[in-house]
Order: C-alpha cells, then sequence, then structure tokens
C-alpha cells in the first residue's frame, strides 16, 4: 500500500459504514494489498538496452559515479505477473515521479507517456497490454538530457539533474469504476465554529457500458476515528468516460483546525460501487489581510529554512523515507514551520508536513532568467505550454494538503522582461481558477532593482530573494532601504523575505560559516524592525548537489550554502540559525537550594505567534552525567511579548546538572538552557 495520505481499495459500501459516533472499521488488509502492489525494489538498468544489471528503484544513476555526469537517456525493465481475474477489471501502473521524460512501454507496445514534467506523478492504464497467461515485461526509457522547451529550462537552474525513476511506483487493480482522485476544499466558518468542505471525486468508467451508482462519503477524525460527516450522491458515467463529479458539502460541527503547532487531520473515504478511495486532509484558513499574514484568524509571523531534496550523495533523488523524516525532523528542530522548496515534492514529504506541522509553498521549477533567453516580448509557446501543464499536474495532486500555503509560480526570472512578466502573468490567471483557497506568488531577485515595474507586485504577497552581502553588492543598510522602498510601493502587501544567506561560492566575497551567521543576526535585525516583513526563509538548510557547483566533483559536485553539509552533520549556523528561528526569545534558568527556576519570554517581532499547549520538561543528570529524574510543566497559552515563570524541585540532592526545553505540541524543542555545577 502507498505510504501518504491517499489509499484504493475494494469492497461493498454497506462494508465501509461507520456507526455514528463510533470508530470506524479498518479496511480488510488483504484487499488492500492484493490491489495496490508496490513494483519497487528489482529492476533491470541500461544506459545502451545492450548491457543490463539490477538496480534497486527508487533510482537514479547520478548518485553512481561511473554515471554521475551521464545526461541522455537509460532503460529500466521489469517482470510483471498478471491474474487471469485482473482481466475483468483495469490496471494501472502509476509513478510518483520520472526526471523529466517517461516513455513508457509493456511487452514491446507503449502504455504512454509524460513528457518534460518529471516532478509530477503520471498513471497509465495497461489493462489491455499485459499478458493473463505469463509474465509480462514492463519497459521505461527515461530521458534526462537538458532540454530547451521544458522547465526548467535547459541546464539554466541551480540543483541537480538526478535521472530515474526516483520515486516510487505501484500497480493499481481496480474494477473497471474506479475513483482516480479525490478533491477536498475545506474552509472554517471561525464565527460560528462550523467547517465546510466541498467535495468531488474524479471518477473513471472503464466498462463499456453506462454505470449508474451512487457515490458514498463518509468524513472522520484522523486521530480518534469518529465519523463526523456523511452524504451521498446517485450519478451516471457512459462508458469509457472520466467525470468529476460534486459531492454534497459535508458540514462539520467545531471543527479541529489545522495548524502547525497543531496538525489536526481529517481522513474523507468515497466509495463508487465496489471500488473505494481514502484521502486526508485537514481544515484551516490561511489568509493574507493587508500586509500581514494570519493562521485561522490570529496573525502570525512566520520564520524556516529551504532544504534542497537530492543532495545526500548515496540517494540523490532517490531519498529514501527515512531520510525524508530526518531532514525534515532536523529542520523542525531548527524550528521551521514555514519553508518554500523550488519544484514539487515528493508527497510522502508532504504527508509528513501535514502531520507534524509545517507550512510549504510548492513550486512550478521556473527557475531563473535563463528560461526566457532569446525571447522578444512573449514567452516561448513551448515553454508557457509546459509550465501551464505543470502548474495543472502541480494543484491537481497537492491541493487536499494543508501544509501547502500557497503556489509558487516562478523563481528568480527577471520580472519586469516582458516575455517572463507574460508568463507569470498568465500561470497567475490558471492557478486562480484552478484554486482561488490559495495564495499566489513569484519569488523576484529584481523586487530592490525594479520595484515598479518587477511581476512581483501583481501576486498576492510579495516574495523577495535577499542576498545583498553575498551575491549583491552593499551592506545590511541596503536591506533597510530597499524594504522601505518596497513598503512605500506596496504598503498593502506582506513581504516575505524568500532567500536570504550566505553562498561560499564567489571568491570576491569573504566567505566562512562565520560570516554566514554575522548575515543572519544583522540581516535579521533588519527585518524585524520592518512592520511589513512577515515571514523569512533562510537559504538553505543543506549544501546541495548541482551541475552548477562550484565545489567538490563527480557526485560531491554542490554549492556550499547550507547550515548542514551533504551528509545532515551541524555546522556551528545550524545552532544559531535555531535561537533565531525561536519564537521564543531568551529561556533563563537559575538554582536555589533544590529549586531550579525557568523563565521565559516570547517574541514580539518576527517569528512570532501564540504559545498554545507548549510545555517545559525539566531533566536533572546525576551519577556518571546519566539522566535521574524529570518534570514537566505546562505552559500556558502566551501571546506574542509574553512571560512565563516555573519551577522545579528534585530528590537528588548531588546533580551534575539540569537542562529546561521548551516543547511543541508535536514534541520538537524549541530552545534550551542549562545549569551545571
Amino acid at each position: 500500500m502507498p505510504y501518504g495520505s491517499r489509499r484504493s481499495f475494494f469492497g461493498t459500501a454497506a462494508g465501509f459504514a461507520a456507526v455514528k459516533g463510533r470508530a470506524r472499521a479498518a479496511a480488510p488488509e488483504s484487499a488492500l494489498d492484493r490491489r495496490t502492489i508496490s513494483l519497487n525494489g528489482e529492476w533491470e538498468f541500461s544506459l545502451d538496452q545492450k548491457s543490463w544489471r539490477t538496480v534497486t528503484v527508487p533510482h537514479t544513476w547520478q548518485t553512481e559515479p561511473e554515471c554521475a555526469s551521464h545526461l541522455g537517456k537509460a532503460w529500466y525493465r521489469r517482470r510483471i505477473v498478471a491474474l487471469p481475474s485482473w482481466k475483468q477489471g483495469a490496471v494501472r501502473v502509476e509513478f510518483e515521479s520520472v526526471f523529466h521524460s517517461a516513455r513508457v512501454f509493456v511487452n514491446g507496445r507503449s502504455a504512454g507517456e509524460h513528457i518534460g514534467k518529471g516532478y509530477t506523478a503520471f498513471a497509465l492504464d495497461i489493462s489491455s497490454l499485459l499478458d493473463y497467461e505469463g509474465p509480462s515485461t514492463l519497459t521505461v526509457e527515461v530521458d534526462n538530457s537538458f532540454d530547451d522547451a521544458m522547465l526548467p529550462r535547459n541546464n539554466s537552474y541551480d540543483w541537480t539533474p538526478d535521472g530515474g525513476i526516483y520515486r516510487p511506483v505501484w500497480l493499481h487493480v481496480t474494477p473497471t469504476l474506479f475513483i482516480e482522485r479525490l478533491e477536498i476544499d475545506a474552509t472554517p466558518d471561525l464565527a460560528s465554529g462550523r467547517a465546510e468542505a466541498a467535495m468531488r471525486a474524479v471518477v473513471c468508467n472503464r466498462g463499456g457500458r453506462t454505470a449508474r451508482f451512487v457515490l458514498e462519503a463518509e468524513v472522520y477524525e484522523e486521530a480518534s476515528g469518529l465519523l463526523v460527516a456523511k452524504n451521498a450522491t446517485a450519478t451516471e458515467i457512459p462508458g469509457g468516460q472520466t467525470e468529476t463529479v460534486a459531492l454534497p458539502n459535508a458540514h462539520i460541527l467545531h471543527p479541529k483546525l489545522w495548524h502547525f503547532d497543531h496538525p489536526q487531520l481529517y481522513r474523507l473515504r468515497v466509495s463508487a460501487g465496489t471500488h473505494a478511495m481514502e484521502e486526508t486532509f485537514g481544515i484551516r484558513k490561511f489568509e493574507v489581510r493587508g500586509p500581514a499574514f494570519y493562521l485561522n484568524g490570529e496573525r502570525v509571523w512566520l520564520m524556516g529554512v529551504e532544504r534542497m531534496a537530492g543532495s545526500h550523495p548515496q540517494y540523490g533523488m532517490a531519498e529514501p523515507l527515512p531520510w525524508i523524516e530526518h531532514d525534515h525532523r532536523d529542520m523542525k528542530e531548527l524550528n521551521c514551520v514555514f519553508t518554500r522548496v523550488h519544484w514539487m515534492q515528493d508527497r510522502r514529504l508532504l504527508d509528513w508536513c501535514d502531520r507534524n506541522g509545517m507550512l510549504i509553498q510548492l513550486e512550478v521549477p521556473t527557475w531563473g532568467p535563463g528560461t526566457f533567453k532569446g525571447m522578444q516580448s512573449e514567452p516561448s509557446e513551448a515553454i508557457l505550454n509546459n509550465g501551464l501543464a505543470q502548474l495543472r499536474e502541480l494543484i491537481s495532486q497537492n491541493r487536499n494538503h494543508p501544509c501547502v500555503f500557497a503556489w509558487g509560480l516562478c523563481n528568480e526570472i527577471s520580472g519586469q522582461n516582458p516575455p517572463a512578466k507574460k508568463f507569470a502573468q498568465a500561470m497567475f490567471r490558471e492557478a486562480r481558477k484552478l484554486d482561488s483557497s490559495r495564495p499566489l506568488s513569484y519569488a523576484s531577485n529584481t523586487l530592490h532593482s525594479h520595484t515598479d515595474d518587477d511581476v512581483a507586485g501583481e501576486m498576492d504577497f510579495l516574495e523577495w530573494n535577499e542576498y545583498y552581502e553575498s551575491w549583491y553588492k552593499g551592506t545590511a543598510e541596503s536591506v533597510r532601504e530597499s524594504l522601505a522602498k518596497i513598503r512605500a510601493k506596496y504598503p498593502n502587501k506582506p513581504i516575505v523575505i524568500s532567500e536570504y544567506g550566505l553562498c561560499e561560492c564567489d571568491p570576491k566575497n569573504p566567505t566562512s560559516d562565520e560570516r554566514r551567521i554575522e548575515i543572519l543576526k544583522s540581516h535579521n535585525a533588519v527585518y524585524r524592525a520592518e512592520p511589513n516583513v512577515g515571514g523569512l526563509i533562510f537559504f538553505c538548510y543543506n549544501d546541495y548537489r548541482t551541475h552548477m557547483g562550484d565545489k567538490g566533483l563527480g557526485i560531491f559536485r554542490q554549492r556550499v550554502h547550507g547550515v548542514v553539509d551533504l551528509y545532515g552533520n551541524r555546522k556551528p549556523s545550524y545552532d544559531v540559525l535555531r535561537r533565531e528561528s525561536s519564537p521564543v526569545e531568551t529561556l533563563t534558568l537559575t538554582r536555589t537550594g533544590q529549586r531550579w527556576q525557568a523563565a521565559l519570554k516570547t517574541r514580539s517581532t518576527i517569528p512570532c505567534h501564540t504559545l498554545a499547549g507548549y510545555h517545559l520538561r525539566f531533566t536533572l543528570y546525576g551519577f556518571g552525567g546519566l539522566p535521574m529524574e524529570q518534570k514537566l510543566v505546562a505552559v500556558p497559552t502566551l501571546p506574542p511579548g509574553g512571560h512565563f515563570d516555573a519551577a522545579a524541585e528534585f530528590a537528588e540532592t548531588k546533580p551534575v546538572k539540569v537542562v529546561v526545553e521548551i516543547v511543541r505540541p508535536t514534541a520538537s524543542t524549541v530552545l534550551a538552557a542549562e545549569w551545571k555545577a
């Protein structure tokens, strides 16, 4: 069964009904396992279709020293054994991503292709191509060549072009009538304490006759399994057609709202005939109101750090789940609750953010001014169409994730350039049509120099990649002057510093981790004095693999930007970023006899929000420096600029040290203070 938010399985509608107010019954595991089959694991791989060797999918050849520089075609193949009973249903193969172009064949016949869209999922119906009396061969031709007609365009982008089947692969065996996708738009009414979920099911009828059926929907609390809403609608779909069917809205009383500190989730189960699908979602309201962000009605000032996926030299873009979780747990310890990425991410990563509380902006990989090189007044038809196609897949596949707070359209495209500007405007119109609930933006690196005519000013909020003292000339005072100019032009829009930091790749500038710390602190001081800055995203979490890298060779070719290295080892700047990103400004610990007193103060400038459900954890270390006792003290709800004092007493009379930590409701720590004997 796929890891993540969506599940597909068989059963009658009655089999999925739950007693109102009670926990739902689990779907039969045998049905789940039998009809959603993992195609991960051993495949044969070749660069020339002559010599084949065994690899493990998910896989990228770019992490293998002998193939690290290969840009072009490669081939994967494996055997599939189809059961005779499958002939009565529909069989689809789903690739969560192949970079960047894939042509798929079954028994030498074409099953379809997915061209120039290397970060989104696709599924192909292979029912008619399988041999139901013997094994079938599934072959995938993969191409990661630099390409002038897709995004990211040619070699202009600054991350690794890892080719391969680098995310999971699944085989779905369903009835001929099946649900392909669920869409949920859940909106709370903060005044009434209610929520309404608009629900749609994309249903396919692969049979030859019109299917008449009842589409049934049930909504459950994910944590408790309690049924909170149920409805149904009768419909019909002609044979060979796919239709989007709207269900009656679900009305939920006293909803548990999703928040990065309280990532409450719901689960929607929809059945159509004997097929059903489940999808998790959250209920939350992220708003742009004038120059500020509001989450569930509360003004918030947010901070985080960007991560560049695919950077571990052993894994590349074929990251296993434990490494994805490692990095994001580490980012949460950095107090990251707000981030963005340059391309569409692994669904396992988004599921982690949903469940652990991290807001993320997903982007179409429109990277750099080179995207529009050679174009005059209009973007090329190929680039515009590819951008729109990737945008549509991005939104349709990720819209149900509550962690996704905004859609990013472009990054550093020189937004005053006519073809770039028209591209961004077309993307904005399409994104607004596809999803009116989320704000839209574009990360500009020219907003400071083209404040009046950069297309960033037409977005729902402003994003500025600020690199004074690194890529740009100037000082921290230049940051202050530019922010004042931007605010004067756009007084009613929040400003997100979508990137800032230090890249150790310019020999003209002094570079070191100490210099990174200096820029982080001095620029943060400027941002905190600017009233319209509502978000900060430090660039970046990790040093990252890239074909543009100025350091390292082969699989180690990289940019040195991060507070951790390629393997996740922390630099001194990690601890400084952790403290700078903390919503708690100060935490102290003092001793009086056997009593330890902690005092904390929350920030009143970015990053800050109301702390609810936090606690203090006192741990005493004694004999041999080992932990001996622990006390927990609940922290009352604290607004920005709030204070709280708490004390703990221990029985141990010879402590070696005592540590007090502030712990989020999601279990990550915010800040710590220590007393030593």
